[in-house]
Order: structure tokens, then C-alpha cells, then sequence
């Protein structure tokens, strides 16, 4: 698999250009408010059918490691951290198995998810708190002092919620954040295979898709992440494409991963 970055979005091939073109027939406005009403119930049962075992434990990228190490002034260094739609805690534990001086605050829409976090055996009130949160309007001051986190990462977590209210998302996270310290992002971007791969019948939006059991995906240009963030009084320091192709030896397949990988700081 070969993996590039820049700002360039990726090259539709005229297959994929003619079918993204033929496909313009909207779901209803009655459906649409549905799956918002209903988006918390949709991924709690989402967490149902599979519990903790349908994302992989993401050990953090050196990426990710980097940005940390570089939050600390000095080696051993107490960091707060706040993930942000933390799921199951597949990003959470290997981070704290890995990485013994750090204290995490970690929220989820998904009541049920943050059961999972809970039962984990590497679960420990010394070292974490979760909690459930609709990070688009439930104040995260009521867990989280102001201007006490070091870094926030907010990992394919926009993409589930309405672009009508991500802004929200960036305003809750900013009052937590500590001044001249980051939001780490990663999500979806525009052209993914996943965001191909929708039958007609599925879109909610420009770049906004329903998948089958009604969890809701975005897919970002970006400009209009940096759009989102600059809104909210944060500064840009990256925002790029990361392009892969992973292959699929068994079926043969060349399969075109997009992701807008950026980092977003508090002035």
C-alpha cells in the first residue's frame, strides 16, 4: 500500500465521477429528522450488535506520539488529555498502557459504549474518567475544568454528526482546552472508497451519507474543516490529505482510502 499527503483531493476516475454525478436524489426531510432524533439510539445499537469488537485497538501512530511528546515541556511530564468520542476505548487503553504519565478524560454519545470503557479491565478511576456526553449540547464543563487540557483528539468522530451543528462540537471541546495547547484530528475525507461505495438512496447532503443502520457519515474537504475550526477562534498548524490505496490480495481489489489528517491549536 503506498501513502501520500498533501492539499490536493483525490482524482475521481470518469466511473466514479459519473456515478457521484448521477446520484443527486436526496432522502426525504421526514427521514432526515428522523436519523437526527434518533442518532443516539442508532449507535448504541450499533455498539449492541458489536460490542468491543468491531474497531481494531488503534496502538497511536508515531504521528500521534510525536504530537504528545512534544506537548511536554520536559520528559515525564503529567499530560491531560480528552478523547473525544472515545467508542469502546480502542484508542484509549493502548494509549494509557503505553504511555504511564498521562490522565484521560474520554466521552461518548453511546451510553452504551461507555458501559464497554467502564468493564474493561484496564479501566482505572486513577487514570481515566468517562462519561456520556452529546458533545453537541451537553456542557463539558460539568466534567472537565475549564482551560485544563492538554490536548484533545477528536478521531473519526465529526463525520457521525450533522454538519449543521459540528461547530458546536469545536465550541464545547474550546472552553476545556488549555490556551496554545491542540485538537488532534483524523476522519473521513472527501472521495474515501467508503463514501463510493453508497447505493443511490443514502444521501443527506453534500458529502453527507446514511449508512444501513442509520449511522451517519460526512466526508471533509479541506476547506471546510479549516472553515469549521477558524470559526471558532482556533489556528490552523495542519491540515492535509492522506491518501492510501489498500490492496485486497484475496478478491484482487486496489481499494483508495482518503483521511484529512490536521491539528488545530488554541490561540
Amino acid at each position: 500500500a503506498f501513502q501520500k499527503k498533501g492539499h490536493s483531493a483525490r482524482i475521481l476516475s470518469p466511473e466514479e465521477a459519473e456515478k457521484l454525478a448521477k446520484d443527486q436524489v436526496l432522502v426525504s426531510e421526514f427521514k432526515q429528522l428522523k436519523l437526527e432524533k434518533e442518532a443516539q439510539k442508532n449507535w448504541d445499537l450499533f455498539y449492541k450488535r458489536n460490542s468491543t469488537n468491531f474497531f481494531k485497538d488503534r496502538h497511536w501512530t508515531t504521528r500521534e506520539f510525536q504530537e504528545l511528546k512534544a506537548c511536554r515541556e520536559f520528559a515525564d511530564q503529567k499530560l491531560t488529555i480528552l478523547e473525544a468520542g472515545c467508542g469502546v476505548g480502542n484508542c484509549l487503553f493502548p494509549l494509557l498502557e503505553e504511555d504511564l504519565n498521562i490522565f484521560a478524560y474520554a466521552c461518548d454519545f453511546s451510553p452504551r459504549a461507555v458501559e464497554y470503557v467502564k468493564q474493561n479491565p484496564l479501566y482505572s478511576t486513577e487514570r481515566c474518567k468517562v462519561f456520556q456526553c452529546d458533545l453537541t449540547k451537553d456542557d463539558l464543563l460539568e466534567n472537565i475544568p475549564a482551560d485544563s487540557v492538554d490536548v484533545v483528539t477528536l478521531i473519526f468522530v465529526l463525520s457521525a454528526i450533522h454538519p449543521d451543528k459540528m461547530h458546536l462540537v469545536l465550541k464545547n471541546i474550546y472552553k476545556v482546552l488549555k490556551p496554545g495547547k491542540c485538537v488532534l484530528f483524523r476522519d473521513y475525507g472527501l472521495y474515501d472508497h467508503a463514501m463510493l461505495r453508497f447505493k443511490s438512496g443514502s444521501k443527506l447532503g453534500e458529502n453527507f451519507y446514511v449508512r444501513q443502520d442509520g449511522t451517519r457519515s460526512y466526508f471533509f474537504t479541506e476547506e471546510f474543516l479549516s472553515q469549521l475550526f477558524k470559526a471558532e477562534g482556533y489556528e490552523q498548524v495542519v491540515n492535509e490529505y492522506v491518501q492510501r490505496e489498500t490492496v485486497n490480495r484475496k478478491e484482487d481489489l486496489r481499494v483508495p482510502r482518503v483521511f484529512l489528517q490536521s491539528k488545530f491549536q488554541k490561540p
